[in-house]
């Protein structure tokens, strides 16, 4: 007989019709039911404030008044129509990220997400090459669909070996437990470029479709490369003119702090870029822009039905434009160096804290057993579970799920940061003590 409703718990009712593998935090699961600025409203009635934002999507917080009121004049008009029609919006937002996008001869496809977004990367390289080769990185993340697990490189997120595609794993950037972490920045990043050439002639037939990469990894637990890092790779890709495909589901326009696409940090102009999450501010949305030859490669037709659609579309323009008028890049990029000073100084007393890195608005937190590298996993799940209890919310990555991710809004405070690293001090010094007992 199943449960009453009004008598079992939401987690309860979770667990009877959703997947054992869907994810959640904490040992009880958190409902939010409002959120304001850089808060957020939990179904226990406490109010917590938000440094993972949705996991990245919610970009510029919550209950922003020129995004629901576009939303609302739009949704007054109309709610859909496909891309068998013209449809402004889409059209207005495809010239925003032509504009800014460092691609030669740009055009844009809208669809509903980041996995289908990699997925269509995927298509028009592969075809473009006649090739399903396709070199990605150790410690990625490119989605849940199939094709994008097949070019994830981390196992804990790999649910099948399977794969439309035939993968080679490179060097990342993530110098903290590489084999290569002994050497300078500059040693590193030479090993990692003949490694890779050395992959290209003896892992590959050279035809390959691409090579994918984060400028800095997401799940991975925000590793982010050195200076020159995707540069010097770029040199031995054009070598043998494989396309550069960014992955900037989570890095693009402007929480890094330190360009408007993530991969413009390191002076590369790649053949196409993904995105999706925050663009619409958490409403689905996904695209990839292309140099047109890439793009246009396709000989059969195609449409996205709900991608593009005038919902999404138009609270993406509304999120590009507000970005642009409240200079949302340059506030990433100054509230981000307080939290990562805060926070680098938090590690110099802290023996729970193997490495901070990231930039801008995404930063990660490596924990790990003090005077070890052994990740802190169980560690990092108790320092979730007492932030949340201290009213702040914060996520967390990493190969073994060892990494904290701190990533507010980009409307976030001064005030609201050292709010957050006062907690996190609190929290990680509490979790420290009582590991060291």
């Amino acid at each position: 007989m199943e449960p009453d409703k009004d008598s079992a718990t939401l987690h309860d009712r979770h667990r009877a019709v959703m997947p054992s593998w869907l994810a959640t935090y904490y040992d009880e699961p958190l409902e939010l039911v409002a959120g304001n600025g850089r808060h957020v409203t939990g179904g226990d009635g406490r109010t917590y404030l938000d440094f993972f934002g949705g996991l990245l999507a919610t970009m510029i917080g919550h209950n922003i008044p020129e995004i629901t009121e576009a939303l609302q004049r739009q949704a007054g008009r109309l709610l859909h129509s496909s891309t068998l029609y013209l449809i402004r919006s889409q059209i207005e937002l495809a010239e925003k990220i032509a504009a800014k996008a460092p691609i030669d001869n740009p055009k844009v496809f809208f669809v509903n997400s980041g996995s289908e977004a990699v997925e269509t990367a995927f298509l028009l390289t592969t075809t473009a090459r006649r090739s399903n080769q396709v070199i990605a990185l150790r410690g990625s993340y490119h989605g849940r669909s199939f094709g994008t697990v097949a070019a994830t490189g981390i196992r804990g997120w790999s649910a099948s070996s399977l794969s439309p595609l035939n993968v080679t794993y490179a060097h990342s950037g993530y110098k903290y437990r590489s084999p290569f972490s002994d050497l300078d920045d500059h040693a590193y990043i030479a090993a990692c470029k003949d490694e890779l050439r050395t992959m290209i002639q003896t892992s590959t037939s050279g035809d390959i479709a691409c090579y994918i990469a984060e400028p800095i990894q997401g799940a991975g637990g925000f590793a982010t490369p050195p200076d020159g890092f995707f540069l010097a790779m770029k040199e031995v890709l054009d070598e043998y003119d494989v396309p550069f495909v960014s992955d900037e589901v989570q890095s693009a326009w402007g929480r890094t702090g330190r360009s408007y696409f993530g991969i413009e940090h390191y002076g590369v102009r790649p053949q196409a870029i993904t995105f999706a999450k925050g663009l619409a501010n958490g409403i689905s949305i996904g695209g990839v822009v292309a140099e047109s030859d890439l793009m246009d490669c396709l000989t059969a037709n195609s449409i996205s039905t709900a991608g593009g659609n005038p919902i999404a579309m138009t609270a993406a323009n509304a999120v590009l434009d507000y970005i642009e008028s409240n200079d949302l890049q340059e506030n990433a990029h100054r509230v981000g160096q307080i939290l990562f000073d805060g926070l680098t100084t938090l590690a110099s007393k802290n023996p729970l804290i193997g490495e901070v890195r990231g930039s801008g608005l995404m930063l990660g937190v490596e924990l790990v057993h003090p005077g070890t590298r052994t990740p802190a996993t169980a560690e990092t799940d108790i320092v979730l579970a007492e932030c949340r209890a201290a009213g702040m919310l914060i996520g967390k990555g990493g190969l073994a799920g060892n990494v904290l991710r701190v990533t507010p809004p980009m409307t976030v405070t001064e005030s609201e940061a050292h709010s957050a690293l006062g907690i996190l001090e609190d929290v990680l010094t509490k979790v420290s003590a009582t590991q060291s007992r």
